[in-house]
Formats: C-alpha cells, structure tokens, sequence
C-alpha cells in the first residue's frame, strides 16, 4: 500500500466538512491544489511570453505526477456530495444498453462477420460463420481475454488475408495510439511470432497470403513510413516501400474494393497524393497516381477501382468537389473525364460503386444523404427517401460488387442508429437492427428542431435541438450548448442514449453546426481555419445568445461542452465571454495553441499548419497568439469549470490543460469551482472497454445537474 501523502491527510479530515454543503457552487472547505511557479521566457518574433508552468511538461517528473493526483483528489472532494447521484446515473446509462448483443453480419470472400458482446464483459468478441449464419460460429478474437493483463487495451485492423486462413489485426496496450501488429493462424487458433511494433494499427494484404503492407510512425507519432512485411521473417527485416519526407504530410496503405490493387495514400489538410500497385505483384513498384501540388496549393482526390476504371472523387476546380473517371491505365489528371459536376449547394463527400449502380454520399443544406444512379441510363437516378428532414444517412459496410442491395445507416436527433438493407432496384429498405434502448424510451416522446442563428457578419448558423415533450420554451429551462468548428469535421444530429440522462430531466441539447465543420459546404470549414479561426468562436457564442433571445434558456442554465479542438473552442469563448455560460465541460482541450505549433516534436503539429497556420510566420503568430485560451487567461470571473485529460494522450498532450488550470487558478477572480480530472492509465479517447467510459459521463453529468440544482 502506497503511503498517505500530508494532502491525502488533509483531504480525509476535511471530507465531513464538505457534506455541510448544498451546492457544489458553494464554497468548499479544502484548497485546491496551487501549481509552482517557474517562469521560463518564450520569445518569437521579438516577443516574449513568459510561461510559468512549462515545467509541468514532464511526464515522469514525480512532482509533476503528484501535482496531477492532487487535481484528482481535489476533484473527487469537490464532486464527493455527487458521489449518489454520479451512482445513479451510471447504472441509468448503462442500464439502457443491452449487454447481450451483436452486430448486423456483412458478407465477404464467403463468411458472414459479426461482432458479439456478452453480459459481464467489457470487449467485444469478433466471430465469423462460413456460408451461412446458421454455420458454426468461429472466434476469431475475444479481445475480453486479450485485454485481461492490461488497464488500457484496444484492438484496430483486423485483416483477413485472402484464403481466410490468417487473421492481422493491432493492439494498443497504452493508450498512445502506437499499435503492435500481430497475426493468427485461423485454422489452428495459434499466434504466429510475427510482432511488428509502432505501427498505425492497420495494415493489408496481398493477394499472395504471406505479405502484408503497414505504416510506421515517427518519434511524433506521424505516420510517415509505409513497409513491407512477409509472414514469418523478423520485423527488423521488413522493406521500406515509401518514405512520406514532408512532414505536413501522413501517410497510409490500403486496397481497392475490387481487391486488384494496394494503395498508398499521402494527405495533408490542403493536399492528396496516391500511388498504385497491383495487389498480385506485391514486390513491385507502386506508380504516383497524379501528383501532388506545390507546397500551399489546394487538390485533394480519393480514388475507387472498377472494372477497367478509376473514380476520382476531387477538389480540382471543384470547391465542393466533383466526379471523375479514367482509364485504368492513364491516371493523370489530364485524362480525367467529368461524371458529376461541381454544384455549389451540394458537397459531394464519397462514392461505393456497385455492378450495377453508383452511389454517392452528399450534404445539402448541412444533412447527410444519399443518392442513387444506375449505370443503366435508361433507369432513373434517386434519393432514398428517409422521411424527416434532420438526420443522419450513410452507407456502411459494402464490400460485394454484383448485388443491388445497399447497406445502410440511419439516425438522427429521437431516432437510434438503425441499419438497413436497401434495395436499389426496388428502392425498399429493410430494417436489420435499431440500437436497442432498454427500459421505458419511445422516440415520440422527444422533439427534434433545426434552428438558425445569426452571425454578427449576416452567416446564419444551423443549430440541431432535440428535448423531451413538454419542454416549455420560457427561458427557465437548463440547456447543454455542443461545438466543435475544426478539421472540416462535420458535427451530425445523431441519437445519444446516454444524453437521455440530461434530456429526461429536463436539459435541451443543442449542436451548433460552426464554421470550421463542413456541415454548409466547403466554404464553412474555410472560413472557420487560419485567419478565420475566430468565425468558429463568435458563432459559437452568437448561437448561444440566440438560444436565449429564443427563450430556450438562460444566462443562469446554459452550459457549454467541447473536446479536443472543441475544447479549444470552449477555452477561446470563457475568455471572450466568460458571463454567457454557468458552467463548461472541456475535455483534452487544445488550449496552448502557440507553443504547441511551434514545437515540431509534438505529434499533429507539422501537419496542421494548413489548418491553424505555421506561428514561425509571424503574422500567424499574432493571429493564434489572440485567441490560444492559454495566453489569454486574465483576470476576470470565470464559469464553473470541469476539464479533463489524459496522462498518455498523444494527440493534446496533457500538459496543456494542466498548464491552463494553473494558470486559470492563478488569475481567475471568481469563487466558482475549477476542477481538473486526469486520468493516469489513457489517452485522448479515454477509457477502453464498453461501459468504463460510463464513468466519466455520470461525473461531468452530475457536473451539469448540480450546477443547474437537479439534485436526483
């Protein structure tokens, strides 16, 4: 047993105290944690920014590591009057899932696969039949088992090779998305020694069923590196098929549909490049598909096989992009013909291609949808029909060419996500599965509404609602306000069972679909990056206001959540208009956006110059240096504040919410609470396991709901 720090003893002689209190917004007995102060000068561009928390970039300092369990007890002692509520609602969320359950099964090279879960554990179990469904049923993984050494462990790939008789797929046993590859002898149920480290976790096959390609990483944990493995050598003998040298780019393999060919793909944010090599001659040499542009030149394009045909699905002269096709054999782009245009209303964002039909995946008016064209002229080209006017519709996994049936996904705001089998010649759909939500839920008794506000430059923003019936629109009601505004990701209405928590007592949730996203088009995420950034964090509070001109809500019951690059927004919108919002959930935030840039070690940087800009070019600098949340903190009331990290995250590294924290406990001249939760075993994506993460949603639930003096 680990002794008991002097905190730890303060912290237990305290706790009764804290029971005294009503409301976790008065104030508590205990201190929190005060960060020590080392001021290190940080100078660019003839300006000097003094930080005095750098020092806790260091994550195996042991004063740093104390530092960080000190935020947790804090937490846990701000929060402990909670505790029965965090109780109650985690059985509630959980209890809506059904633990016995199982995937739809999809059909490829003769097996049906599925994906089961079992009443008592955590991972899933990937099995496959041969022929049938009524076969019997093959494990392929029980990753319950595979998981059982280890605090974290996640399972990614998991490829077939052509004769299903071996299985690759890549385990992460930290957290840090740095996956090993390994593979399994399906017939005997053996591991083979083969072990290939630091990898991206995917890999494919070539068509001989003993060499597989993969992707390395760098010491940034950039995917740079594409090599060659044959089953049964050692790994530090594998050949290096393609080096990505330019460092805003990465890098990734994989295979055509029509399973003729390997793929490398190079991408940055403004630029492809694709090389092609056919998947029977995989000691070949791969051939440059078209060119990439010069440094700072916009052209994305993502190709799909065919027959004797490439689809190219491209940003050339098309901001929203446009279909071509070429002969297989002449790829360049002076050979491209054009098979749908560009329309300035419509974003064209993928293509399955079938024997006998076309089916591409487009957003109009910021709703996801899909539309259907038969090869056959003759035939009349549609939309499938899904009868509402918000929501969400994709195709799935299609990996059969001669067939007419379409899997698909659907869901919105009141709907589960549902898969369907739809018949492109009989247009009819047939429901395979709705994600079970058990106990009392009914679709019809929640509402869903799409809604615009007004930017201050005229843009009118969509904002997706959903709230239970009754819900009266008088201003009184508490309301939980979600953004993210970064990468062209577009932030969909889809269904959330565990947000019936919030939503059955009386909580509205809103998505504002912010410039930064793609939701409008291409110009929305244009608009919303480098120097526009600042759009996605003007219409996030624009939305907000609006939200209580509208009456939804008020000043006193809105609350704001973000993660990531959203988290960025939320701390970009407390320093601009910290009075608008009671309380803000920021997960993993991207909060020291300088620094961060400006460190090329640091995994993601060199390749997002193109979206936030290279600070090493000063007028970038001045730009990010006005809104990075870390260097504008000042003194000034804050909302109440929960934040949270993860010790091993890769993606934002955990010192920078540590950082801000301190920083906002030094500065801020308010008495609302600031908690910071970091989590010792994961990463960016939290917790593994299917109801683990449960546990983290039930604490920042029971965040909003005592805030919002929901007490049960």
């Amino acid at each position: 047993m680990k002794p008991i720090s002097h905190f730890s003893r303060l912290l237990f002689l305290l706790i009764p105290l804290l029971y005294l209190n009503t409301s976790m917004a008065q104030k508590l007995e205990i201190k929190p944690p005060v960060a020590k102060k080392i001021p290190k000068e940080l100078t660019n561009h003839n300006d000097t920014r003094i930080d005095n928390y750098y020092w806790l970039n260091q994550r195996e300092d042991e004063e740093v590591l104390e530092y960080l369990r000190a935020e947790n007890e804090y937490k846990d002692a701000a929060l402990e009057h909670t505790k029965d509520l965090q109780t109650q609602l985690y059985d509630e969320i959980v209890g809506r899932i059904k633990k016995e359950d199982e995937s739809v099964p999809f059909k490829k090279n003769g097996y049906y696969y599925l994906v089961k879960y079992e009443e008592g554990n955590e991972y899933p179990i990937y099995t496959r039949k041969k022929d049938n469904l009524e076969a019997p049923e093959e494990v392929l993984l029980d990753v319950n088992v595979l998981a059982e050494p280890y605090e974290f462990y996640n399972v990614s790939g998991r490829q077939v090779s052509p004769d299903n008789k071996i299985l690759a797929y890549g385990e992460d046993t930290l957290s840090r998305r740095q996956y090993t590859i390994r593979f399994k002898n399906l017939e005997t149920g053996k591991m083979y020694e083969d072990k290939i480290p630091n990898t991206t976790g995917w890999m494919v096959w070539a068509n001989d069923n003993k060499t597989v390609f993969y992707t390395k990483k760098d010491e940034s944990l950039r995917a740079y590196k594409i090599f060659k493995h044959v089953l049964g050598t050692d790994a530090a003998d594998d050949q290096l098929v393609y080096h990505e040298e330019d460092a805003t780019y990465n890098v990734y393999v994989s295979k055509s549909k029509s399973e003729k060919y390997l793929i490398i793909g190079s991408y940055s944010t403004l630029a492809t490049e694709m090389r092609v090599l056919s998947a029977d001659n995989p000691n070949g040499t791969f051939e440059v598909f078209q060119t990439r542009p010069e440094a700072g030149v916009k052209h994305e394009y993502w190709i799909s096989h065919y027959e004797d045909k490439w689809y190219i699905l491209t940003d050339w002269e098309a901001e929203n992009s446009r279909l071509m096709v070429t002969d297989e054999t002449k790829m360049t782009k002076e050979n491209w013909a054009e098979v749908i245009p560009h329309r300035k209303d419509v974003l064209l964002k993928g293509m399955d291609i079938f024997k006998d039909y076309l089916v591409l995946s487009e957003r109009i008016n910021g709703v996801r949808t899909i539309r259907v064209i038969p090869w056959d002229k003759s035939q009349k080209e549609h939309y499938i029909d899904f009868g509402e006017d918000s929501y969400v519709a994709y195709t799935s996994t299609n990996l059969e060419f001669d067939t007419d049936v379409l899997r698909i996904g659907y869901t919105s705001l009141t709907t589960p996500n549902s898969t369907f089998d739809y018949d492109m010649g009989k247009k009819e759909k047939t429901l395979l599965k709705q994600e079970p939500v058990l106990g009392d839920f009914k679709s019809e008794n929640y509402v869903s509404e799409r809604i615009y506000a007004k930017a201050k430059d005229g843009t009118k923003i969509p904002i997706s609602l959903v709230y239970k019936k009754g819900f009266q629109k008088d201003g009184k009601a508490p309301l939980l306000i979600y953004g993210y505004g970064s990468y062209g990701a577009s932030m969909n209405p889809t269904f959330s069972s565990t947000r019936l928590s919030l939503l059955d007592r009386g909580f509205c949730f809103a998505i504002a679909h912010i410039r930064g996203g793609q939701e409008m088009g291409r110009h929305w995420y244009e608009n919303g990056k480098m120097l526009h950034k600042k759009n996605t964090f003007t219409d996030f509070i624009d939305c907000s206001e609006y939200l209580i001109e509208q009456k939804y809500t008020n000043k006193d019951q809105l609350f704001a959540l973000g993660g990531s690059a959203g988290g960025l927004l939320m701390g970009a919108i407390i320093n601009m208009r910290p009075d608008l919002y009671k309380g803000v959930i920021a997960k993993v935030p991207f909060v020291d956006v300088v620094t961060t840039m400006l460190d090329e070690s640091i995994p993601l940087t060199t390749g997002e110059y193109d979206e936030w800009g290279n600070p090493n070019n000063k007028e970038y600098y001045d730009y990010i240096k006005s809104y990075s949340p870390y260097d504008n903190v000042k003194a000034q009331d804050y909302p109440h504040l929960l934040v949270t990290t993860g010790l091993h995250d890769s993606q934002v590294q955990y010192w920078e919410p540590a950082k801000w924290v301190a920083k906002l406990r030094e500065l801020k001249t308010d008495d609302n609470l600031l908690l910071l939760q970091t989590d010792m075993e994961v990463g960016h994506g939290g917790k593994s396991g299917r109801f683990a993460r449960y546990v983290d949603t039930a604490r920042e639930y029971a965040f909003l709901l005592d805030l919002a003096n929901i007490k049960e």
